[in-house]
This record gives structure tokens, sequence and C-alpha cells, in this order.
């Protein structure tokens, strides 16, 4: 529900633009540092709602890399998780990344590897908005970990 809202409030942000014919790369449109909300859902419930920054950077002109932050508490931290490759469109004033899933490995906080997929990631950014959605699954976890993000480009 408030992945919908949040797509609602950036979908009903847009402007016409009369200036679409050479655009840069759209990488380089949406490489940077994001700020904003971060919700993590488990299993029907909120186990996070913090503020927190996401970092892309340009991967080619058409896909870029995410650096998902690191999350949770003393008992059960996840460190920051890589994810690359994120391809990226453009339709109107909005450009959209990508990924259907990413696997990978990370060590945690006492040196041991640890697999991880992220899985499902859109990524709609206008102007300089983000809205990131995205699903995780950490080491042996039953449940994936829905995650919702809204924020803004840091200047």
């Amino acid at each position: 529900m408030m992945m919908a809202a949040a797509i609602a409030i950036v979908l009903g942000m847009s402007a016409c633009s009369s200036d679409d014919d050479k655009e840069s790369a759209l990488a380089s449109q949406v490489v940077g540092s994001y700020t904003g909300n971060e919700i993590i859902v488990v299993m029907g419930e909120e186990s996070s709602n913090v503020k927190t920054t996401y970092e892309f950077v340009k991967a080619s002109d058409i896909s870029v890399d995410l650096t998902i932050p690191q999350s949770g508490e003393m008992g059960m931290v996840i460190p920051p998780l890589p994810v690359k490759n994120i391809t990226l469109t453009k339709e109107n004033n909005m450009i959209t990344g990508r990924l259907a899933s990413y696997s990978g490995t990370v060590k945690d906080a006492k040196g041991a590897d640890k697999a991880y997929t992220v899985s499902e990631v859109v990524a709609l950014f206008k102007d300089d908005t983000i809205v990131l959605t995205f699903a995780v699954k950490y080491g042996n976890m039953p449940f994936a970990m829905l995650t919702t993000f809204t924020g803004n480009k840091a200047n």
C-alpha cells in the first residue's frame, strides 16, 4: 500500500519537457546518493523504518550498480549489499531501472561468507526523486525482506 502511494506521488509530479531530443546517457542522469525513508517488511510486518542513503554508480550508459546500505540491529546486521547492472529505460520524464534477480556473497560481521539474492528490483527516477522497491534473501533467512525506499538526490 505504501509502495503504491509512493509511486503515485512520483508519477503525480510529472512535468512537460521539450528538450527530450538529445538526452545524455541515462545512467549519468541518475547516478549519485539518494537520502530518504526505507521501510522493510518481513512476513507482512514492518521490521524497520529508518532514514538512510542509497548509492547508484554508472555501470554503462544504460545501466547502474546499486549499493543497498547496511541494515538491522546488533543481533542481525546485514552488511551493504552490491547489486550490479540494473538496466535503465526512459519514457517521457521517468527513468525506470529494472532487474529480475542478482545473487552475490558478502562477509558478515564475523568474517563469514554469506550468500544473498536481491530480486524484483524496480527503481523509478523522476527529477531528483526515487522510489525503489526490491526483495532480499540473506543467508539462511526463510523469508524475503520486502523493501521500499523513497528519497531525494543529495546535491
